[in-house]
């Protein structure tokens, strides 16, 4: 880990005493900096490198890493020890069909369901989203990707479906981070979603189904596109 990342990145590893608990702010901190590259695909994660890092001590650090192999993001390799896992070409594929088929189901319930509430609340959530993305800050703009989805997911009115797309939601990120990685990608992504709005704010089941779709078949070739590159550049 410690040949691959460099120091300055990792400085704001630094554990703060918040009223947070130390075991979710030692997992969000951790979380983070796999999904925005500081730890690439592939790095060794190192209790006691983490642990000097992060100020905590080694039972904190290893809760976190079993959390987050839990979520996909790390992998516990025999021999070697917990490294940041890699998302295959393959494996980002089937991500993305099941969120294609998901995704498109939740925008045709949405726009068939939604109340004004829950409309003016995507409306908001898409305003923050312009907002991040004007600052070109894709940390921000994944945080408020999320944000959201999670009010996309809560507007379409099926648990089901909300629970499913939750439990691939750490690969999600690490996938929309990557997509959003690519060159002029950002500008397409955001007037995407806005359609998605647009379409549920006229209750058009069909039209948000489509955008739905269009938006995740876009993100998988930006992803893909990405993911390639750096197998090529030898990275992942």
């Amino acid at each position: 880990m410690a040949e691959k990342a460099e120091g300055a990145e990792l400085s704001s590893l630094r554990i703060k005493r918040t009223n947070i608990t130390l075991r979710q702010q030692v997992l969000d901190v951790l979380r983070n900096a796999i999904l925005d590259f500081r730890f690439k695909p592939g790095d060794r994660l190192i209790e006691r490198e983490l642990c000097e890092l992060t100020g905590v001590s080694r039972t904190s650090v290893r809760e976190a890493l079993r959390h987050l192999e839990s979520e996909g993001l790390v992998h516990n390799v025999p021999n070697k020890g917990p490294i940041v896992a890699t998302v295959t070409l393959e494996e980002a594929q089937q991500i993305y069909e099941v969120r294609e088929a998901l995704e498109g189901l939740a925008g045709r319930l949405f726009a068939s369901r939604a109340t004004d509430r829950d409309i003016d609340r995507l409306r908001a959530a898409n305003e923050r989203l312009e907002k991040a993305f004007e600052t070109g800050d894709v940390r921000r703009i994944v945080a408020e990707t999320a944000h959201f989805y999670e009010v996309f997911l809560e507007g379409c009115g099926n648990n089901l479906i909300r629970d499913m797309i939750r439990s691939l939601n750490a690969r999600i990120v690490y996938l929309r981070a990557t997509s959003m990685s690519r060159p002029g990608r950002s500008p397409g992504s955001l007037g995407e979603m806005t359609r998605i709005v647009e379409a549920i704010s006229k209750r058009a089941p069909d039209a948000a189904e489509e955008a739905c779709k269009d938006h995740v078949r876009r993100a998988c070739s930006a992803a893909l596109e990405m993911l390639r590159q750096r197998r090529t550049d030898g990275i992942n």
